[in-house]
């Protein structure tokens, strides 16, 4: 057979009505030839061709008994081109008609990572008469499928227009999974109603069962899910089987989704066995809905229960570690990862080098991400943000440079990255310019995070009018944190008249956040206008809207210190309290003098001096000085903006005692050595 070019088979295929076909060929080879530059080889040539007899209509294909070894041949394909090849010789020697041999290759395109269910469709398609097996795997298949959820339904509905074919346990979990993916619940119900119908006892069937309380839960239809849960929970009392698990698991997960922490945890208290997912799933569960030092305890718990973590755990809790700045905790889980030899894949990796940028630990990170084989846009994006949190805006434009000559498409993330680290080392025309290339050059249309990025980015600047008339100039409408960026640059900048009609902005938009209140209440005080300051308070005592406390952390030994601004009521109190005064005494020494600016309330000055010295972060600091050995580092975690008093002071504190203290604050670090700070006093 004769060579051919690819463009012209492909209108060979057009002219017999095989346009599908015609547009298959440029596709299926994606793990061999280039089509668009080579000539189809005889081999190709006939491969097609066959294809091309079984995509027509009629075909009538011959059949013969299937051989023993299909199963291994199959398994032994390593691309869709192998099975091609193999799919080609069946159907030449007549044996592709064996149900076995037809199932065999419909398994490998359909479920198979190196399947294709566009091909899979059109084996589908050519038995004459499939079994459920068959419509089982074409519909888990598409369940499956990010992209097709909506033809399962499809398939099943034709299913069940078959007399010779009964639906079976294994065919409603695919089904159900596609119309929660969907979150379709009326084809739920018609399929829940359908599981009753066929009567064999399906509606009890643990896997069946999970999967329709899945859906209900994603439908947010709570109720219905712990009726039927329930329901099954007291019939099974006392029977504990794999299926039992899962259906507890589903239900715990579901609370979760929903934001009901207590409610899963409930559930999962009163687990009658757990399994490691159902760990993972609470581990992620307090993560993903903020409740970190949570997560952190039940992943110490089940080490104590004797359940080994895997690599779904590892990335799981590393979110946790990294928010709560546990770096020794994180250390531990990376050498847990090498001692039992998993994969430190770009998403491992990824979430390692997340942990170790916002735990303090920036050089680590950096090393990490030169050691991982595989970088993806992840990869970038999470060291590029790691050195901008850091005040390391140069390095991280160098790698955002280098992510674009290694060939990797910025995404919008990576944006958010690059403009964080303009604003802090206040790059603006750089900001700018980068600003412009995501839009230009990337194609990407600017999210309110960018946005938030610029206006911080001219608001630290002190291009405050610039700041507001990007604002009202944006094709978007800005949210609270747009408005929480140039609120506090007016703050900065002393701009109370800006800074008004912003806060007015803010408690429209939102008017139960204390921040918006907290922040004008803040630049009256700095004016000295307390009378200004008192209708703020009362305002807000009038709408119950209370400040958020200043709270901070720090590891020592492995555990998680958490402190509260003039808290008392930690077990050292006594000895910090003292090593507070010792502080103090040597500060003073040195010629501090407290900036009482930033006790924004109208007491007298030896008062306000006290109360500056009862910010978290000293207290925390404090703590460090009394329970580690001289010469340790200090790392510890803030929920707000680090004052400028405790900025000013914690410079002298690194010098006097010769440590070097690093601080993360809601929006960046601050690394304390010798008396000087890494931001250079721009922050």
């Amino acid at each position: 057979m004769a060579s051919m070019s690819a463009g012209a088979l492909k209108a060979l295929f057009t002219l017999l009505g095989l346009l599908s076909l015609g547009h298959l060929i440029f596709t299926i080879y994606k793990d061999g030839l280039p089509f668009r530059k080579e000539l189809i080889t005889p081999i190709d040539l006939e491969v097609v061709v066959i294809m091309a007899v079984m995509a027509l209509p009629s075909a009538h294909l011959p059949s013969d008994s299937a051989s023993p070894y299909v199963q291994v041949e199959v398994r032994n394909c390593k691309t869709m081109r192998d099975l091609m090849l193999f799919h080609a010789r069946r159907i030449k020697t007549g044996r592709i008609r064996d149900p076995f041999v037809a199932a065999e290759i419909l398994k490998f395109c359909a479920l198979d990572e190196r399947g294709d269910l566009q091909y899979a469709r059109q084996v589908f398609n050519q038995i004459e008469q499939p079994n459920c097996f068959s419509w089982n795997t074409i519909m888990r298949a598409c369940s499956d499928s990010e992209h097709q959820p909506l033809e399962a339904f499809v398939i099943f509905r034709e299913m069940l227009q078959q007399e010779e074919v009964e639906p079976n346990r294994f065919t409603f979990p695919s089904v159900l999974k596609a119309c929660a993916q969907m979150a379709r619940i009326q084809e739920g119900k018609q399929v829940h109603g359908q599981i009753i119908k066929c009567g064999s006892g399906l509606d009890s069937d643990q896997f069946v069962l999970s999967n329709l309380v899945r859906l209900y839960m994603i439908c947010g239809l709570t109720q219905d899910a712990c009726r039927l849960f329930r329901k099954n929970a007291v019939k099974r009392a006392g029977s504990i089987s794999e299926g039992t698990v899962v259906l507890w698991n589903v239900m715990v997960d579901g609370h979760i989704k929903n934001g009901d922490i207590i409610g899963g945890r409930r559930l999962f208290d009163e687990m009658p066995q757990r399994s490691l997912v159902s760990w993972n799933g609470m581990i992620a569960g307090y993560a993903q809905n903020g409740f970190f030092k949570e997560a952190l305890e039940i992943f110490r718990e089940m080490q104590l229960k004797g359940v080994n973590p895997n690599y779904v755990t590892l990335v799981s809790v590393l979110p946790a570690i990294a928010r709560l700045g546990a770096l020794e905790l994180g250390k531990w889980v990376h050498a847990y990862a090498k001692k039992n030899k998993m994969e430190v894949d770009d998403v491992l990796g990824s979430a390692l080098i997340d942990m170790y940028a916002k735990c303090g630990n920036i050089g680590k990170a950096v090393q990490l991400f030169h050691k991982l084989p595989q970088k993806n846009t992840i990869t970038w994006s999470t060291i590029i943000g790691g050195l901008a949190m850091h005040g390391q805006a140069r390095e991280a434009l160098g790698y955002f440079s280098k992510m674009e000559q290694a060939g990797v498409k910025p995404s919008d993330v990576c944006y958010i990255g690059v403009l964080s680290a303009c604003a802090h080392a206040g790059l603006v025309h750089e900001g700018r310019d980068y600003f412009n290339h995501m839009v230009k050059v990337s194609g990407l249309r600017p999210k309110l995070e960018h946005y938030g990025c610029m206006v911080d980015l001219l608001g630290r600047a002190g291009l405050l009018e610039e700041a507001e008339e990007l604002i009202l100039n944006m094709p978007i409408k800005p949210d609270d944190v747009i408005f929480k960026a140039l609120l506090g640059a007016c703050k900065m900048h002393g701009n109370v008249e800006i800074g008004k009609l912003v806060a007015e902005s803010l408690m429209k938009l939102n008017p139960c956040d204390s921040g918006s209140y907290v922040a004008l209440s803040n630049m009256y005080a700095l004016l000295g206008n307390w009378d200004a300051v008192a209708k703020m308070r009362l305002m807000m005592k009038e709408i119950d809207i209370r400040k958020d406390p200043g709270c901070s952390w720090i590891e020592v030994d492995g555990m998680i210190h958490e402190f509260l601004v003039e808290d008392d009521l930690h077990p050292k109190a006594k000895e910090i309290h003292l090593m507070l005064e010792e502080m103090a005494e040597k500060l003073k020494l040195s010629g501090y003098n407290p900036d009482t600016n930033h006790v924004l309330l109208n007491i007298g000055e030896e008062e306000k001096e006290s109360k500056l010295f009862y910010h978290s972060e000293k207290i925390a600091i404090a703590f460090g000085l009394v329970t580690t050995s001289h010469g340790t580092p200090l790392r510890i975690a803030k929920n707000l903006r680090i004052c400028g008093d405790c900025h000013s002071s914690i410079k002298l504190i690194s010098r006097i005692f010769n440590r070097k203290i690093v601080i993360r604050d809601r929006k960046r670090f601050h690394h304390f050595e010798s008396g000087f700070c890494s931001c250079k006093d721009y922050w």
